[in-house]
């Protein structure tokens, strides 16, 4: 059985560690298969040329089935995929209502 004092433990901990949950959960996420080119563009680093290189992309080729597969899209490597990683999803609603903004020092992580 757990005691009032563990259980205060438990929830003191998780109050604390609050601030540190990740960004995109509390932003959400952007469906590539789904998302049009205005949804695309609210990720980091990703523009009008770069957004319609995606939808292109996804309806000649059919759906991404990871988010790794936006390698192939040209104009995006595996180095710029890692900041927009967080708010990536192949399955779901896109979530994502405003441009993220990332910080110098977040993009070299």
């Amino acid at each position: 059985m757990i005691t009032r004092k563990a259980l205060l433990l438990v929830l003191v901990l998780l109050a604390a560690a609050a601030p540190f949950t990740h960004a995109a959960e509390s932003q959400g996420v952007v469906n590539i298969n789904t998302a049009t080119a205005d949804q695309l563009q609210l990720l980091p680093r990703i523009g009008p040329a770069l957004s319609g290189r995606i939808v292109e992309f996804r309806e000649a080729n059919g759906p991404f089935a990871s988010i790794d597969e936006l390698v192939a899209v040209r104009g995006i490597g595996e180095k710029s995929i890692v900041p927009m990683k967080p708010y990536l999803t192949v399955d779901g609603e896109t979530t994502l209502t405003t441009k993220v903004r990332l910080s110098r020092n977040t993009s070299k992580e």
